[in-house]
């Protein structure tokens, strides 16, 4: 409401102030749009919800942003929805300088004045800093020192609820908005009312934010500002350094500068107190005034000790009443954390200097101890003799609070709340330094996370960072006490063993590790699987100081990735050379394909009774220009990691289709996938074109992948399967054994064909465990309408007891080698 241009001391009541307008007010039933146009026509910043004749509660331009202007049933709401209750009330006899502190104290920026039980007006923080007569203060603090450099940005396409949404987290009053064209707008919570006043519908910032914004240059001081903002009639406007806006200053942010600058001079006066103290009893009671005003607690004591007054601020911070504290002695206030000689030391230092000031542990009457920062100060007459003490004190809880969450931060991510890289190297120099001295080993592990990037990719990096915290309780459960795990990128983990007697107590903690991986995420009601690959270098064997053994791990943890991932490596010399020719081969793999260096061989498949040539196993070969052939394993792991397993796949493919012309008779013919290619969102669109551009009439596609690809999103996949079946695809799980072998999944994939791994077919002669083993997955296969292929048959007396077993197919060196599509058309005719 409207104020007089009365000025009035710190003692005048808060009623005196107010001018005889009416409250602006509404019923609890009014609409939100209506009392924002009322709010709107009255030019003013809150709206007083009465029933019946008493105050129910606030609605403040502040409440406005909490308004959804996105759902259309706002407009049906009503204000008592959305106000603030109960209301904060004062007496209209109660003095300003009691106001205030309330104001600071409470973190509030309106009071309803009340007279008699009726609502007589509502004062702000504004009316009282100005009516306090401390306005010349603006002329001692220039723009530059309040700009908020780092308040909010956005894009003027942004959706109005995302910037309202911030508004509300960061509690700023106003925000930038940059223009398409360059320049800059601004949207306050005022305007946010005048929306509501009408009836906006949602929509981007752009379209409902002040597009001109005015400006004030930084170095400008805040009386200028001041004048410029009353001049152009706003609240707001944006800070200007160099031609370039750095940010938006408003009119909250001048009445800090007020208070700042009164504060300093307050505690000016607080200190030139103090002095008079020291002279005259006279000069307490002149400084009364001050001490009731002030922010910070104060007690004085007689020269016992025995305590003879106390302020408001006391009151408000310890919660003891002034007759509680009066004749009582401030040993009231101890905390129990400090003994004897604590105490003892501050009388020394008083009696010797008359003055001690230092942090302190107090005990507030409710039990709750607190952190305060005191100052003591001996008051002596003329003779020399002290008469008084002063205390002075301010509650430093949330400094502190503060102080802890830096501290925190600083050496933690803030994601996991894992120990960051800076934290990490310090416990590692330590613990090298404690091996080096005690003569005992250590081992550091670097884990990356196999194919994370998917996570994002499919569910965004809302719900990649809760994988990631999940992630981070399962490597903590894996470690000892004493052990140490941190986060020291996207998806890449560190982790420190200090004290370990042998190299196995690395490798059951990586075992440890990856079996905990094993159990599939759940998000959103879907289940993930995301394997980790892990390198482990030892103190003093792999490295001496930090450094070396980081980069050794990571040596190491390549090396797991491409042996399948899903596993671990020690670090070994020979890895350094591994790691130099992992980079050239990285760089050349993607001029092979154009190049032609990249061909395909074909392994027979036969019938396991007949041995009749039934089909055959496309396998990419590399000859690479000066290094020869280079093992499929390793090529194939490099196209996944450099993103041109898509390219890759997509060529063998093609060539299978257009080899298959030059075969006789139909056959079955087998393609592996891999797990990149498997996840990628655009693979049903890719076999589509494919399946029109290649030619397999008459033949039989089967598309291999692995267990633990296929494990990795189950639900996603076997969509997948079934819409490519319906096209004439058929599927096979290749090297069956080796990974989960769940009987869950083989029942809810759209399967054909079940491999059996090499590694049990060339031991299915020689141990019990492996024939049985064989010999119970063909029977569950047929039970389950699969066809079963045997790998890696090499001798007559394996293809014999196979065919005993009711294998169906047989492949391996005994029935052909992998051949070019030459030499494999020749074994048709």
């Amino acid at each position: 409401m409207a104020l007089t241009n009365q000025t009035s001391s710190a003692d005048q009541p808060v009623g005196e102030i107010l001018s005889g307008d009416p409250v602006v007010q509404c019923a609890p039933q009014t609409s939100l749009k209506d009392a924002a146009a009322l709010m709107r026509a009255r030019q003013c910043s809150s709206i007083i919800v009465i029933e019946s004749g008493q105050p129910l509660g606030i609605w403040t331009e502040r409440d406005a942003l909490k308004i959804p202007l996105g759902n259309p049933a706002w407009r049906d709401q009503i204000i008592a929805d959305y106000m603030s209750a109960p209301v904060r009330t004062v007496d209209s006899t109660t003095p300003l300088s009691e106001v205030s502190y309330c104001f600071r104290a409470e973190r509030i920026r309106h009071l309803l004045v009340m007279e008699n039980n009726h609502p007589k007006g509502v004062v702000s923080l504004t009316d009282v800093v100005i009516h306090q007569g401390v306005e010349h203060y603006l002329h001692l603090r220039t723009v530059g020192s309040l700009v908020h450099r780092d308040m909010l940005r956005f894009a003027e396409n942004t959706p109005l609820s995302h910037v309202l949404e911030r508004m509300v987290e960061t509690g700023q009053e106003a925000v930038l908005v940059e223009l398409d064209d360059g320049g800059h707008g601004i949207f306050t919570e005022r305007d946010m009312v005048r929306l509501i006043a009408e009836g906006a519908e949602h929509g981007p910032i752009g379209t409902v934010a002040t597009r001109s914004l005015l400006t004030v240059d930084v170095d400008k001081n805040l009386y200028e500002a001041h004048r410029f903002m009353r001049r152009h009639r706003i609240r707001h406007c944006g800070v200007s350094e160099a031609g370039r806006v750095v940010g938006i200053i408003g009119f909250l942010d001048l009445l800090t500068g007020i208070e700042l600058a009164y504060i300093k001079e307050l505690r000016s006066a607080l200190d030139e107190r103090d002095t008079a103290l020291t002279t005259s009893q006279q000069n307490l009671q002149l400084a009364e005034k001050v001490i009731e005003a002030s922010s910070e607690g104060i007690i004085i004591t007689d020269a016992h000790g025995t305590i003879q007054r106390v302020n408001p601020a006391f009151c408000k911070v310890t919660g003891y009443h002034k007759e509680e504290a009066i004749g009582n002695n401030p040993s009231m206030l101890q905390s129990g954390r400090h003994d004897a000689d604590f105490y003892k030391r501050i009388w020394s230092t008083l009696q010797r200097e008359g003055k001690w000031r230092g942090e302190i542990w107090n005990r507030r009457k409710n039990g709750e101890i607190y952190p305060e920062l005191l100052t003591i100060t001996a008051i002596k007459d003329d003779q020399g003799e002290v008469r008084h003490y002063a205390a002075l004190f301010v509650d430093i809880t949330e400094l502190k609070e503060n102080e802890r969450q830096i501290r925190h931060l600083a050496y933690h991510d803030p994601l996991t709340n894992l120990p960051n890289r800076r934290l990490f190297y310090d416990r590692l120099d330590l613990a090298i330094a404690q091996a080096h001295r005690n003569q005992h080993q250590l081992a550091v592990l670097f884990l990356d996370l196999d194919r994370f990037k998917r996570i994002n990719d499919i569910l965004g990096h809302a719900m990649g960072d809760r994988f990631l915290e999940d992630v981070s309780r399962r490597i903590e459960d894996c470690l000892r006490e004493g052990d140490t795990v941190a986060r020291t990128g996207g998806d890449e983990f560190v982790v420190l063993l200090p004290d370990i007697d042998h190299f196995d107590d690395a490798v059951t903690v990586a075992e440890n590790i990856i079996n905990k991986f094993a159990e599939p995420v759940t998000l959103e009601e879907r289940s993930f699987l995301v394997t980790t690959s892990i390198g482990i270098a030892f103190y003093p064997e792999d490295g001496d100081d930090r450094e070396t053994l980081l980069k050794h791990a990571d040596i190491a943890m390549y090396r797991a990735k491409q042996r399948g991932r899903n596993n671990f490596s020690l670090f070994k010399p020979s890895m350094n050379e591994q790691a130099r020719r992992r980079v050239m081969l990285e760089h050349d793999l993607r001029e092979a394909i154009a190049n032609q260096e990249i061909y395909l061989h074909y392994q027979p498949l036969v019938d396991a009774s007949s041995h009749e040539l039934i089909g055959a196993e496309a396998l990419a070969r590399w000859k690479h220009p000066t290094l020869g052939a280079i093992c499929p394993d390793e090529f194939i792991y490099l196209a996944e990691e450099t993103g041109l397993m898509d390219d890759l796949g997509a060529f063998v493919l093609e060539t299978v289709g257009e080899d298959a012309r030059q075969f006789t008779r139909p056959l079955n013919l087998s393609v592996n996938l891999s797990a990149q290619q498997f996840s990628s969102q655009t693979f049903l669109a890719e076999i589509a074109r494919l399946q029109e551009k290649i030619t397999l009439v008459g033949h039989q596609l089967t598309l291999e992948i692995t267990e633990t690809a296929l494990m990795q999103d189950i639900d996603q996949h076997s969509r997948v399967m079934r819409e490519l079946r319906e096209k004439g695809i058929q599927f096979a799980i290749d090297d069956f054994g080796t990974g989960y072998s769940s009987l869950a999944y083989l029942r809810r994939l759209p399967l054909d064909v079940l491999k059996i791994d090499r590694s049990f077919v060339s031991e299915v002669l020689r141990s019990e465990d492996a024939s049985v083993i064989v010999s119970a997955t063909i029977a569950l296969a047929h039970n389950l309408r699969l066809k079963v292929v045997a790998e890696g048959v090499e001798y007559p007396e394996q293809a014999e007891f196979l065919s005993a077993l009711a294998c169906d197919r047989l492949q391996g060196y005994y029935f052909g080698r992998p051949v070019s599509a030459q030499a494999f058309t020749a074994l048709l005719d």
